[in-house]
């Protein structure tokens, strides 16, 4: 009380660390910890980081170890992309692999779509895509994944239905390309940051309760595909003979009447010339042509007798017989 130490102080019996210290010293501890921590992050190669402070965009992380600030003020998204994606429409994969399982689940509402000749078809199909930007795959589209697959449903029912149903069946490959292509550009006009990389229709059938008069009409029109090649087949061999035939009838006729004018015209020649010269000499020329008519008779007579008037009795004792003296 005098200003003087007392002889001793309870100070002095007071443990070297107090519970007070503990706990700060544990809060200080695990404070550093969560710091470390939360301040670290690490990006896959196939990814990129999306850095949020305060849930607004940053700036973006490329693979490997990156820094934010922890407790919450800077958070991370991290976004595939050079990872290919997959959409499937019409069916779904549970496993995959050497035996592919899928669903038992009924998706005819995202498969049955109307053709362009109002016939109904069963459309099952699979898209693949790379995000391309993975800022605009977050941020300028509201729930991305949703509004892609109504893209993919909105233009494959538009494609669809302006073709027939055969052309659906059976022109896989350009409906493909026409739907890869406008969903490209609806995908950049939307600016969600999503590359397409390929459509693959895998099966395209009609529904089910008409299958079965589908397959008949199939079979009709290929049995009339079959019946019109045969036909065709004739015809290609039957016409092309009879043009043929007509062909060659028709220049016969025009080489025999060839030959007859040119006949006549010889004809005509030789009387004018045979005109001429009987003009000439009239009596040497009668003579002439009397002699040559009777040569050319009488080489086909045969056997010639000639008389006069007088050797008429001698007629039936020369052998002549019944045939003109043959």
């Amino acid at each position: 009380m005098n200003g003087k130490k007392p002889p001793f102080d309870l100070n002095d019996f007071r443990p070297p660390n107090s519970p007070e210290r503990v706990v700060r010293m544990v809060v200080i501890g695990l404070l550093a910890v969560g710091f470390l921590f939360s301040s670290w992050f690490t990006i896959e190669p196939e990814e990129v980081g999306i850095v949020l402070r305060f849930g607004e965009y940053s700036r973006t992380a490329n693979p490997g170890l990156n820094f934010k600030i922890p407790f919450g003020i800077e958070s991370v998204q991290k976004v595939p992309v050079e990872r290919q994606e997959k959409q499937e429409f019409g069916f779904r994969t549970v496993e995959a692999g050497t035996r592919t399982v899928y669903s038992n689940r009924n998706f005819d509402d995202e498969s049955l779509m109307l053709t362009g000749d109002l016939n109904a078809a069963d459309v099952t199909w699979i898209v693949q895509y790379r995000i391309s930007d993975a800022y605009k795959f977050l941020f300028k589209v509201r729930n991305v994944e949703q509004t892609f697959r109504d893209m993919n449903e909105a233009i494959v029912r538009e494609v669809v239905g302006d073709r027939s149903i055969d052309e659906v069946l059976n022109v896989r490959g350009e409906i493909e390309t026409t739907v890869q292509q406008r969903l490209q550009d609806l995908c950049n006009q939307y600016e969600m940051g999503i590359k397409i990389e390929q459509i693959q229709l895998q099966d395209v059938t009609p529904p089910e309760p008409v299958k079965a008069a589908f397959n008949e009409v199939n079979e009709a029109e290929q049995e009339k595909e079959s019946l019109i090649n045969q036909a065709k087949a004739e015809y290609n061999k039957v016409i092309p003979r009879a043009s043929g035939e007509a062909a060659r009838t028709i220049e016969e006729a025009r080489g025999y009447a060839q030959e007859r004018v040119n006949n006549a015209e010889g004809d005509a020649a030789r009387f004018n010339a045979l005109f001429r010269e009987y003009s000439k000499a009239k009596e040497v020329t009668r003579q002439r042509i009397y002699l040559e008519t009777m040569d050319t008779v009488l080489k086909r007579v045969g056997k010639k007798l000639i008389t006069d008037e007088n050797g008429a009795n001698v007629l039936p004792l020369l052998n002549i017989d019944k045939d003109g003296g043959k």
